[in-house]
């Protein structure tokens, strides 16, 4: 584990590229399983003209947005949000992969400890918390691999794949948080 902030063992965090990143990930957008798995909101393909403007704009005011490539190259992987409660040092995380040949690989999980390290020692948070769909077993178990825990269900809130799925709510707190 490296002392920078911004590295992990498999990704490093940057800033967006908006000139070339905005073209990859429009290409993620349209393939309607990644689609699908970012949100609950219906799938449809993002045009490059916007999301270019959106990664040009940056965050809002309270959230921190990075995008991660793996250590040694410049080859986007995917993005991780931070949207923070200051009053109550809380954040909301959110997290996408596009490339279906990276699923798997330990990107994710990487990044999700890299973002919980930043969150916990840069940004003073007592807690982060995240939905994932009930169907996105994948991405559960890499939140669990970061230290996150099930702290509620909501039964058949989603629709996905032509079915209701749960909404599964997870958190970690800070007391609970182990820089590993």
């Amino acid at each position: 584990m490296t002392n920078n902030l911004f590295y992990g063992d498999l990704v490093r965090f940057t800033a967006p590229y908006p000139e070339t990143d905005a073209e990859i990930m429009a290409q993620w957008w349209r393939d309607s399983e990644y689609a699908r798995l970012q949100d609950s909101d219906p799938a449809y393909p993002h045009p490059t003209i916007e999301v270019r403007p959106r990664l040009e704009r940056g965050p809002d005011e309270d959230g921190f947005y990075f995008h991660f490539r793996p250590l040694n190259e410049d080859r986007l992987l995917g993005f991780v949000g931070l949207w923070v409660n200051w009053r109550n040092r809380d954040a909301w995380l959110g997290i996408g992969m596009g490339n279906r040949s990276d699923w798997g690989r330990g990107y994710g999980t990487d990044a999700m400890r890299v973002a919980v390290r930043y969150a916990f020692t840069e940004l003073n948070l007592h807690r982060i918390s995240l939905t994932v769909l009930g169907a996105n077993s994948r991405a559960q178990r890499a939140y669990e691999k970061a230290g996150f825990v099930v702290e509620g269900i909501q039964r058949g809130l989603s629709h996905y794949d032509g079915q209701r799925v749960d909404e599964v709510y997870m958190g970690i707190l800070r007391s609970e948080w182990r820089d590993v």
